[in-house]
């Protein structure tokens, strides 16, 4: 019993007639000739209750169905349906509340919407999560009305369903369109200079555009009437490993994601497309000891693998040790292999620390050190000063960005490679540095 009163809601249509009620029947104390009216008013009213209550309670009602992913995609927009059935025979006004995980710390989430007599709806909406982990949702509420709309009945589905927030699942699809597709070069993403041929012939094709001109093969082209071009195959079955730093350097957030997690899911989308270009892919992180491991390989559950391992990577951000990911790399690495260290240097004393190491892994390895842009302070740079204090603030903003390129430059006359890139490029930009490495031979 107690729990049916708990579905009672009264609305403010109802709290708006016992008002005016009640200043009839106060007023009426002053002119007698309103309390008849008041008391008529008072049992329409009543009458009026009873016939919401009646309307709401005697029929199933309302139904509804909360459709979840099987798991979420971290820094991605994330769609939830919502299922809704109509079981009144009259059109009800609902209000639709759904509980979100404690991620969000949203306490005023809700939907309007209008359902039609004996009819179905869908309603969707997108959630961007930003933190892997468990993601709990808890009651779904409908709060439907009659036509009278003096009350609401409650309805609870959907209690405690939880869901997985994996690293960004859904760029995989994106970003292998871009690196294999042709019209990568019409948006200015791949930039490759190709030197010489490292390659073993496979095919004579028909040629299309991004096709390299000086492949084309004169003799086909003279036979069939049409440009045809040499195609060449990729040296395969190289190691990638993908290394990520998850000391205290990439915990700055941007965008609401940290560092960490654009690495993460940089690491994601590299690592499936070396699979695709028949390399070997691995991954493994750093801090104070190097964990998170995953041998490159090229077996069909790779991808499940690594994906799992960096789903499960958790970090206190502590000082990263890179005198540890040196030793561990000479002794665990014996072949040639790419190697994509995901950090975040600040200043050129930074990298000064560390260089000593980042040298002799590069004496056995293709490193590829990956570090950040501070957007932020891009942002600083382009605000204009107002005075001497906003003269300050951009005067240091641009020594922080000079000093980046300072990095880059001390680590080319170093002959180690590098990316400096803004966090939402760092993606793209990988795979770019990717490609144009199997493109030139380099590895």
């Amino acid at each position: 019993m107690n729990r049916f009163f708990k579905n009672i809601y009264l609305n403010s249509r109802f709290f708006i007639g016992l008002s005016l009620l009640v200043f009839l029947f106060i007023m009426s104390y002053l002119f007698s000739g309103l309390l008849v009216i008041a008391q008529m008013l008072f049992f329409i009213f009543l009458g009026l209750v009873i016939i919401d209550f009646i309307l709401l309670f005697k029929q199933q009602g309302i139904t509804a169905i909360r459709i979840l992913p099987e798991k979420l995609s971290n820094g991605d927009d994330n769609t939830i349906e919502i299922s809704l059935k109509n079981h009144y025979n009259f059109k009800s006004n609902l209000k639709l509340i759904d509980e979100l995980p404690f991620q969000y710390q949203k306490r005023d989430f809700e939907i309007d919407t209008i359902l039609e007599k004996q009819t179905s709806k869908k309603l969707s909406y997108t959630l961007r999560p930003i933190e892997r982990g468990e993601y709990h949702f808890g009651n779904l509420n409908l709060y439907a009305n009659s036509p009278i709309g003096l009350i609401s009945r409650r309805f609870q589905f959907g209690k405690d369903a939880m869901v997985p927030n994996y690293p960004s699942f859904l760029q995989l699809k994106k970003y292998m369109l871009l690196a294999f597709s042709n019209k990568i070069f019409e948006y200015g993403l791949k930039k490759i200079r190709r030197i010489g041929h490292t390659m073993e012939f496979e095919q004579i094709k028909h040629y299309v555009q991004g096709d390299d001109l000086r492949n084309i093969n004169w003799k086909a082209t003279a036979k069939s009437n049409e440009l045809m071009v040499n195609q060449y195959q990729d040296e395969r079955s190289q190691p990638v490993y993908s290394v990520i730093d998850k000391g205290r350097v990439m915990k700055m957030p941007f965008e609401g994601l940290s560092l960490l997690d654009y690495a993460i899911n940089a690491s994601l989308v590299i690592s499936n497309v070396a699979l695709k270009k028949q390399d070997k892919a691995g991954i493994f992180s750093f801090s104070r000891k190097v964990e998170n491991r995953v041998i490159a390989e090229r077996r069909t559950s790779q991808m499940n693998s690594i994906l799992e391992t960096l789903y499960n990577l958790k970090t206190d951000f502590v000082e990263s040790d890179f005198s540890r990911l040196y030793i561990d790399v000479k002794r665990h690495l014996n072949q040639r292999s790419l190697l994509l260290l995901y950090t975040n240097f600040e200043t050129l004393d930074a990298l000064y620390r560390q260089l000593p190491y980042l040298k002799a892994i590069a004496k056995n390895h293709l490193l590829v050190v990956i570090f950040f842009e501070n957007t932020e302070l891009q942002k600083l740079t382009k605000t204009t000063a107002t005075n001497t204090y906003d003269i300050f603030e951009k005067t240091i903003a641009e020594k922080f960005i000079y000093e980046k390129k300072l990095i880059v430059n001390e680590l080319q006359k170093h002959g180690i490679q590098s990316i400096l890139t803004a966090p939402e490029h760092l993606t793209i930009n990988t795979i770019n540095k990717y490609l144009e490495i199997k493109a030139r031979g380099l590895l």
